[in-house]
Protein backbone atom coordinates (compact mmCIF):
# COMPACT_ATOMS: atom_id res chain seq x y z
CA UNK A 1 0.00 0.00 0.00
CA UNK A 2 1.42 3.35 -1.07
CA UNK A 3 0.12 5.16 2.00
CA UNK A 4 1.56 2.56 4.32
CA UNK A 5 5.07 2.97 3.01
CA UNK A 6 5.37 -0.32 1.14
CA UNK A 7 8.41 -1.27 -0.86
CA UNK A 8 11.02 -3.98 -1.25
CA UNK A 9 10.86 -6.58 1.50
CA UNK A 10 13.78 -7.29 3.81
CA UNK A 11 15.51 -10.66 3.25
CA UNK A 12 15.03 -11.28 6.98
CA UNK A 13 12.88 -9.77 9.70
CA UNK A 14 14.52 -8.67 12.92
CA UNK A 15 13.68 -6.29 15.74
CA UNK A 16 16.42 -3.98 14.48
CA UNK A 17 14.88 -3.80 11.00
CA UNK A 18 11.42 -3.02 12.38
CA UNK A 19 13.00 -0.37 14.62
CA UNK A 20 14.72 1.26 11.63
CA UNK A 21 11.35 1.31 9.84
CA UNK A 22 9.71 2.98 12.86
CA UNK A 23 12.56 5.45 13.26
CA UNK A 24 12.23 6.57 9.63
CA UNK A 25 8.47 7.03 9.95
CA UNK A 26 8.98 8.92 13.21
CA UNK A 27 11.52 11.28 11.62
CA UNK A 28 9.10 12.12 8.80
CA UNK A 29 6.24 12.87 11.19
CA UNK A 30 8.45 15.03 13.41
CA UNK A 31 9.47 16.96 10.31
CA UNK A 32 5.80 17.59 9.46
CA UNK A 33 5.03 18.86 12.97
CA UNK A 34 8.14 21.04 13.39
CA UNK A 35 10.28 22.35 10.54
CA UNK A 36 7.58 21.88 7.86
CA UNK A 37 4.64 22.77 10.11
CA UNK A 38 3.34 25.60 7.87
CA UNK A 39 2.97 23.20 4.95
CA UNK A 40 1.35 20.62 7.24
CA UNK A 41 -1.10 23.21 8.59
CA UNK A 42 -2.24 24.23 5.10
CA UNK A 43 -2.74 20.62 4.00
CA UNK A 44 -5.00 19.89 7.00
CA UNK A 45 -7.95 21.82 5.57
CA UNK A 46 -11.06 21.26 7.74
CA UNK A 47 -13.20 21.51 4.60
CA UNK A 48 -11.71 18.28 3.26
CA UNK A 49 -12.67 14.74 4.19
CA UNK A 50 -11.09 12.67 6.98
CA UNK A 51 -7.33 13.15 6.63
CA UNK A 52 -4.46 11.19 8.18
CA UNK A 53 -0.79 11.97 8.76
CA UNK A 54 1.44 9.17 7.46
CA UNK A 55 5.14 8.83 8.14
CA UNK A 56 7.28 6.76 5.75
CA UNK A 57 10.45 4.74 6.37
CA UNK A 58 12.47 7.10 4.15
CA UNK A 59 11.80 9.97 6.61
CA UNK A 60 9.12 11.67 4.51
CA UNK A 61 5.47 12.35 5.39
CA UNK A 62 2.10 12.80 3.73
CA UNK A 63 -1.34 14.09 4.66
CA UNK A 64 -3.87 12.02 2.76
CA UNK A 65 -7.09 10.04 2.95
CA UNK A 66 -7.11 6.69 4.77
CA UNK A 67 -6.65 3.45 2.87
CA UNK A 68 -9.66 2.12 0.97
CA UNK A 69 -8.74 -1.50 1.70
CA UNK A 70 -10.61 -3.22 4.53
CA UNK A 71 -8.78 -4.30 6.54
CA UNK A 72 -5.84 -2.03 5.67
CA UNK A 73 -2.36 -3.42 4.99
CA UNK A 74 -1.07 -1.95 8.25
CA UNK A 75 -2.85 -0.12 11.13
CA UNK A 76 -4.20 3.28 10.11
CA UNK A 77 -3.26 6.61 11.77
CA UNK A 78 -5.87 8.75 13.53
CA UNK A 79 -8.65 9.86 11.18
CA UNK A 80 -9.86 13.43 10.81
CA UNK A 81 -6.88 15.32 12.22
CA UNK A 82 -7.90 18.24 10.01
CA UNK A 83 -11.32 18.73 11.63
CA UNK A 84 -9.90 20.03 14.92
CA UNK A 85 -7.36 22.39 13.33
CA UNK A 86 -9.38 25.60 13.60
CA UNK A 87 -11.20 24.70 16.81
CA UNK A 88 -8.10 24.44 19.01
CA UNK A 89 -5.07 26.46 19.97
CA UNK A 90 -2.40 25.75 17.36
CA UNK A 91 0.13 24.28 19.79
CA UNK A 92 -2.51 22.14 21.47
CA UNK A 93 -3.63 20.81 18.09
CA UNK A 94 -0.08 19.88 17.09
CA UNK A 95 0.44 18.19 20.48
CA UNK A 96 -2.76 16.17 19.95
CA UNK A 97 -1.62 15.05 16.49
CA UNK A 98 1.77 14.15 17.99
CA UNK A 99 0.17 11.91 20.64
CA UNK A 100 -1.89 10.07 18.02
CA UNK A 101 1.23 9.74 15.86
CA UNK A 102 3.13 8.10 18.73
CA UNK A 103 0.26 5.64 19.19
CA UNK A 104 0.27 4.82 15.49
CA UNK A 105 4.02 4.15 15.41
CA UNK A 106 3.73 1.66 18.27
CA UNK A 107 0.78 -0.02 16.55
CA UNK A 108 2.72 -0.38 13.29
CA UNK A 109 5.86 -1.68 15.00
CA UNK A 110 4.05 -4.37 16.95
CA UNK A 111 1.87 -5.23 13.95
CA UNK A 112 5.09 -6.10 12.13
CA UNK A 113 6.27 -7.95 15.22
CA UNK A 114 3.14 -10.11 15.14
CA UNK A 115 3.31 -10.69 11.37
CA UNK A 116 6.97 -11.67 11.58
CA UNK A 117 6.42 -13.98 14.54
CA UNK A 118 8.59 -12.19 17.10
CA UNK A 119 8.96 -14.12 20.33
CA UNK A 120 8.75 -12.58 23.79
CA UNK A 121 12.44 -11.67 23.97
CA UNK A 122 12.44 -10.09 20.49
CA UNK A 123 9.35 -8.04 21.32
CA UNK A 124 11.00 -6.86 24.52
CA UNK A 125 14.13 -5.85 22.61
CA UNK A 126 12.04 -3.95 20.07
CA UNK A 127 10.12 -2.11 22.79
CA UNK A 128 13.35 -1.20 24.61
CA UNK A 129 14.79 0.33 21.44
CA UNK A 130 11.57 2.28 20.78
CA UNK A 131 11.32 3.40 24.39
CA UNK A 132 14.87 4.75 24.25
CA UNK A 133 13.74 7.42 21.74
CA UNK A 134 11.94 10.62 22.78
CA UNK A 135 8.30 10.46 21.72
CA UNK A 136 7.01 12.69 18.93
CA UNK A 137 4.94 14.46 21.58
CA UNK A 138 8.08 15.17 23.65
CA UNK A 139 9.87 16.58 20.61
CA UNK A 140 6.96 18.73 19.40
CA UNK A 141 6.18 20.19 22.84
CA UNK A 142 9.84 20.77 23.76
CA UNK A 143 9.81 18.27 26.64
CA UNK A 144 12.67 16.31 25.08
CA UNK A 145 14.96 19.36 25.02
CA UNK A 146 14.06 20.20 28.59
CA UNK A 147 14.87 16.67 29.73
CA UNK A 148 18.18 16.74 27.88
CA UNK A 149 19.17 20.01 29.57
CA UNK A 150 18.25 18.66 32.99
CA UNK A 151 20.46 15.63 32.41
CA UNK A 152 23.45 17.72 31.29
CA UNK A 153 23.36 20.98 33.28
CA UNK A 154 27.05 21.67 32.77
CA UNK A 155 27.32 20.83 29.07
CA UNK A 156 26.85 24.25 27.44
CA UNK A 157 28.80 23.36 24.32
CA UNK A 158 30.29 20.44 22.47
CA UNK A 159 33.71 21.51 23.69
CA UNK A 160 33.02 19.33 26.74
CA UNK A 161 33.19 16.23 24.56
CA UNK A 162 36.43 14.31 24.76
CA UNK A 163 38.16 13.56 21.48
CA UNK A 164 37.36 9.94 22.12
CA UNK A 165 34.27 9.17 24.17
CA UNK A 166 36.05 6.13 25.46
CA UNK A 167 39.21 7.78 26.67
CA UNK A 168 37.75 10.00 29.38
CA UNK A 169 34.60 8.06 30.17
CA UNK A 170 35.96 4.74 31.30
CA UNK A 171 35.18 4.10 34.93
CA UNK A 172 37.37 1.85 37.06
CA UNK A 173 35.39 -1.20 38.13
CA UNK A 174 36.07 -4.21 40.26
CA UNK A 175 36.25 -6.46 37.22
CA UNK A 176 39.06 -6.48 34.70
CA UNK A 177 36.81 -4.84 32.10
CA UNK A 178 35.52 -1.28 32.12
CA UNK A 179 32.15 0.22 31.33
CA UNK A 180 31.83 3.61 29.66
CA UNK A 181 29.65 5.88 31.76
CA UNK A 182 26.15 6.50 30.45
CA UNK A 183 25.23 9.64 28.52
CA UNK A 184 26.73 12.82 28.88
CA UNK A 185 29.49 14.42 30.84
CA UNK A 186 28.38 13.40 34.32
CA UNK A 187 31.81 12.22 35.45
CA UNK A 188 32.66 15.38 37.45
CA UNK A 189 29.32 15.78 39.21
CA UNK A 190 30.67 14.77 42.63
CA UNK A 191 29.79 12.21 45.27
CA UNK A 192 26.38 13.71 46.04
CA UNK A 193 25.24 12.92 42.49
CA UNK A 194 26.70 9.42 42.51
CA UNK A 195 23.39 7.67 43.02
CA UNK A 196 21.75 9.62 40.18
CA UNK A 197 24.62 8.84 37.80
CA UNK A 198 24.52 5.17 38.74
CA UNK A 199 20.76 5.10 38.12
CA UNK A 200 21.28 6.66 34.71
CA UNK A 201 23.88 4.00 33.95
CA UNK A 202 21.36 1.33 34.85
CA UNK A 203 18.77 2.83 32.48
CA UNK A 204 21.12 3.03 29.51
CA UNK A 205 20.19 0.51 26.79
CA UNK A 206 22.49 -0.86 24.11
CA UNK A 207 21.44 0.45 20.69
CA UNK A 208 22.02 -2.99 19.15
CA UNK A 209 20.62 -5.56 21.58
CA UNK A 210 18.28 -3.21 23.48
CA UNK A 211 19.44 -4.36 26.93
CA UNK A 212 21.56 -2.93 29.71
CA UNK A 213 23.06 -6.28 30.62
CA UNK A 214 26.76 -6.52 31.37
CA UNK A 215 27.08 -3.37 33.46
CA UNK A 216 30.75 -4.10 34.09
CA UNK A 217 31.49 -4.62 30.42
CA UNK A 218 33.00 -2.16 27.96
CA UNK A 219 30.56 0.29 26.28
CA UNK A 220 31.10 2.88 23.53
CA UNK A 221 29.02 5.88 22.42
CA UNK A 222 28.37 6.88 18.79
CA UNK A 223 29.57 10.44 18.13
CA UNK A 224 26.89 10.85 15.46
CA UNK A 225 23.62 9.64 17.05
CA UNK A 226 24.95 9.55 20.67
CA UNK A 227 23.56 6.08 21.34
CA UNK A 228 25.48 3.66 23.54
CA UNK A 229 26.55 0.16 22.58
CA UNK A 230 28.12 -2.86 24.19
CA UNK A 231 31.60 -3.13 22.72
CA UNK A 232 30.96 -6.79 21.92
CA UNK A 233 27.74 -5.92 20.04
CA UNK A 234 29.57 -3.60 17.63
CA UNK A 235 32.85 -5.57 17.66
CA UNK A 236 34.89 -2.78 19.26
CA UNK A 237 37.47 -3.59 21.95
CA UNK A 238 38.79 -1.07 24.53
CA UNK A 239 42.21 -1.19 22.88
CA UNK A 240 40.77 -0.44 19.45
CA UNK A 241 38.54 2.31 20.83
CA UNK A 242 41.56 4.22 22.17
CA UNK A 243 42.58 4.87 18.54
CA UNK A 244 39.14 5.98 17.31
CA UNK A 245 38.80 9.76 17.24
CA UNK A 246 35.21 9.87 15.98
CA UNK A 247 33.18 6.70 16.38
CA UNK A 248 30.15 6.00 14.16
CA UNK A 249 27.90 3.06 14.98
CA UNK A 250 26.90 0.49 12.31
CA UNK A 251 23.49 2.12 11.78
CA UNK A 252 24.96 5.56 11.12
CA UNK A 253 27.70 4.06 8.93
CA UNK A 254 25.39 1.93 6.82
CA UNK A 255 22.61 4.54 6.50
CA UNK A 256 19.82 2.01 6.19
CA UNK A 257 16.97 4.34 7.17
CA UNK A 258 15.60 4.49 3.62
CA UNK A 259 14.71 0.80 3.54
CA UNK A 260 11.04 -0.12 3.80
CA UNK A 261 9.23 -3.04 5.29
CA UNK A 262 6.45 -4.89 3.61
CA UNK A 263 4.73 -7.94 5.09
Amino acid sequence: MEGAGGGAAYPSRTAEEVFRDLRGRRAGMIKALTEEVEKFYKLCDPEKENLCLYGYPNETWEVTLPAEEVPPEIPEPALGINFARDGMNGKDWLALVAVHSDSWLLAVAFYFGARFGFDRETRRRLFNMVNNLPTIYEVVTGVAKKQAKEKTPNSSSKSNKPTSKVQSRVEPRSSSKAKVSAPKDEEDSGDEDGDEVEEEHDNTLCGTCGTNDGKDEFWICCDNCEKWYHGKCVKITPARAEHIKHYRCPECTNGNSNKRLKP
